[in-house]
């Protein structure tokens, strides 16, 4: 039996609109819907089920990819409107969000306003622990000292933690021992210099609450069908059970690299998708210069919340 070539859907979704697109062989079909911010999902699933209601056949065919571009996590970030982050790190670091590296836009100025860091300070805990630079443990984090950290996070009404040592890739352990739902800096960015790392998984852990929930809901309801069938509600479809649904799909999400990752990952480190939108217009603004022989051009992408342009000259450039 010959293998049925995958119905791909892109569904890219900004603060106002979220506009969907089949490709279904060689025909396209379009639709624009209105974003909805409280539950990014519903919008989604939305269009998709009106695609499918709107397509010549009952429904969308069974094998299906949908690639999803968001701006969600920008959109989170920019208007600051994340979760509750806890940050735990060496003793002595708590304030390394705060102070960041000397290169930075008018650095003389005495005068310069510059936005609070997403943690505040009352929600910096530092765990009297060293290791160094080639691994060895040099002091141990004391465990007793851990479990006051834990209850102090609780009594806070942390929603997400965030955890970064001076050299955290060699205490993954001990990070462990918090016992909570944490984002481990060595897990995100295994690079050495604290700082970035200790940024990027701050950032991370405010947004992993919200873009957590809503990538699990449309991958649970594209897996079990209730996306694709406009007959159908989420409530209405059983759980998955081993072997999953014959009307099931996969989800991938774009990230700020220009490619694409599982939904899976993208709701474990959202951090890469920041850029995700934007990325995609991106590749699709390149791609269409290729196809038109055009070697020079600007890409314009202008939402309700943000615009991003991207001049990309021959090849693209490639940044770390």
């Amino acid at each position: 039996m010959a293998a049925i070539s995958p119905t791909r859907i892109g569904v890219d979704t900004g603060g106002t609109f979220t506009d969907c697109v089949v490709l279904q062989g060689s025909k396209v079909r379009i639709l624009k819907v209105f974003s909805t911010p409280d539950d990014a999902a519903r919008g989604m699933l939305e269009g998709i089920r009106r695609l499918g209601a709107a397509s010549a056949k009952p429904s969308l065919p069974p094998a299906i990819e949908i690639i999803h571009g968001t701006t969600v996590g920008t959109n989170t970030l920019l208007e600051r409107r994340g979760a509750r982050v806890a940050l735990v790190t060496t003793a002595g670091f708590q304030d390394l969000i705060e102070i960041g590296r000397q290169a930075r836009p008018r650095l003389y100025d005495p005068d310069v306003q510059r936005e609070p860091p997403l943690v505040p300070r009352s929600l910096r805990w530092g765990v009297t622990e060293r290791t160094a630079a080639g691994g060895k443990i040099l002091l141990r984090p004391d465990g007793a000292e851990i479990r006051r950290i834990r209850r102090r996070i609780e009594r806070a009404g942390a929603e997400s933690v965030a955890v970064c040592f001076l050299f955290s890739r060699a205490v993954a352990q001990a990070l462990r021992r918090l016992g909570l739902p944490i984002t481990v800096s060595h897990e995100i960015l295994p690079e050495f210099r604290e700082y970035e790392r200790l940024s990027t998984v701050v950032i991370n852990a405010y947004l992993a609450p919200r873009l957590g929930a809503y990538l699990a809901r449309l991958e649970r309801a594209v897996g079990e069908g209730s996306a694709l069938r406009p007959e159908v509600r989420e409530h209405s479809v059983p759980r998955r059970t081993t072997g999953g649904s014959p009307y099931g799909g996969r989800v991938f999400v774009m990230q700020s690299s220009g490619g694409i990752t599982t939904a899976a990952r993208a709701a474990r480190e959202p951090v890469r998708t920041i850029l995700s939108g934007p990325a995609g217009g991106v590749v699709a603004a390149a791609w269409l210069a290729r196809q038109l022989s055009i070697e020079r051009g600007i890409s314009f992408d202008m939402g309700g919340t943000s615009t991003d342009v991207c001049l990309f000259a021959g090849t693209a450039r490639t940044t770390n």
